[in-house]
């Protein structure tokens, strides 16, 4: 699945200002709960942050694709978050990250997950996408590169 088909505009934030790996997955958690039904943002939450003990998200170059797994769900949630400052995230480089894109997969879709998450990794490998990106200046431009990009 590509992120352009599961990514809305109210999932799809620029230059947020948070401070810190806990707050940043907050917000994720506060967009997602939006579209996901009998799910409450704490369990979203602890979803994110169970994968995070397992290692950092943080796949280098200022980006994180935190994600979790979403039961007696159907329907994957996407949210593309940049900050208006980099914060640490124990990034697999070290680097500060200012781009954020989580991904809530349905539990039993695992072969799924790992295609969308490879999709993701592989879009935002491009250095003139990850460029893009950092220059949107609001919401809905953010989301239209997006839709175009993937």
């Amino acid at each position: 699945m590509q992120l352009s088909e599961i990514l809305t505009t109210s999932c799809t934030r620029c230059h947020v200002a948070v401070t810190s790996k806990k707050r940043i997955l907050e917000k994720i958690c506060q967009l997602a709960a939006i579209h996901v039904s009998d799910i409450e943002q704490d369990e979203l939450l602890e979803s994110l942050l169970d994968r995070e003990k397992m290692g950092s998200t943080g796949i280098g170059n200022g980006i994180a694709i935190p994600h979790g797994r979403l039961p007696n769900s159907s329907k994957a949630v996407a949210v593309l978050i940049t900050t208006e400052k980099a914060i640490d995230f124990d990034a697999i480089d070290n680097r500060e990250v200012d781009i954020f894109i989580a991904l809530f997969v349905p539990e039993n879709s695992c072969q799924e997950h790992l295609n969308t998450l490879q999709n993701i990794a592989k879009l935002f490998s491009d250095k003139k996408i990850i460029k893009q990106v950092r220059r949107c200046n609001d919401d809905q431009t953010l989301y239209n590169l997006i839709q175009q990009a993937s």
